[in-house]
């Protein structure tokens, strides 16, 4: 299994407007081109989940983030340098992003990744990509890839073919923060 072979597999799906079944540093995730409403739409049908429970970016860096925050409150920083496990954080007022991944407060949770597979690909993409863990909305999240649905397998236009026998880790913790400052742990 080649990393690198799996991300340019994975790319072609993602920029021709595919979704794709990944590992993630958390969980196997359901993802796409962050900023293709239509790619987005795909996803949300396929998990049969409402629109209106928004799905998370993952993102690469710093650059990325910007360029979808204008302002990121200093305590983001803070939080991402001193956290041990992933960790995503809800933020004010994105842009550049397919609009049916903006939560109703306009807000949309992110979460910087370390993780080489999901790293090197938002390097190609050059754009953030939406990570939803791999279910049915309302059913278990599954923690290895011999959990997912057939049907979620089924649905999706690729799956990458690397970790498939290791068991994932638990989903990221959830922190809120606005721009006034307001910080709010959603999950821990």
């Amino acid at each position: 299994m080649d990393i690198n072979q799996e991300i340019h597999n994975a790319h072609e799906i993602i920029k021709n407007g595919g979704i794709i079944l990944y590992p993630t540093d958390t969980v196997w995730g359901i993802g796409c081109d962050a900023t293709n409403p239509v790619a987005v739409a795909k996803i949300y049908q396929l998990k049969q989940r409402a629109e209106t429970q928004s799905m998370i970016c993952l993102m690469n860096g710093e650059k990325m983030m910007y360029n979808v925050f204008k302002d990121i409150p200093e305590v983001a920083w803070q939080i991402l340098d001193i956290s041990e496990k992933p960790t995503t954080l809800i933020l004010d007022n994105p842009r550049n992003v397919a609009p049916n991944l903006i939560a109703p407060d306009k807000t949309l949770g992110i979460r910087i990744v370390k993780d080489p597979f999901c790293f090197k690909l938002l390097e190609r993409m050059k754009k953030p990509l939406v990570s939803t863990s791999a279910n049915i909305s309302g059913q278990p999240t599954p923690i290895a890839f011999k959990d997912i649905n057939p049907e979620i397998i089924k649905g999706v236009d690729y799956v990458v073919n690397l970790h498939r026998e290791k068991i994932g880790g638990k989903p990221s913790t959830i922190i809120k923060l606005t721009n006034d400052s307001q910080v709010k742990v959603i999950r821990k």
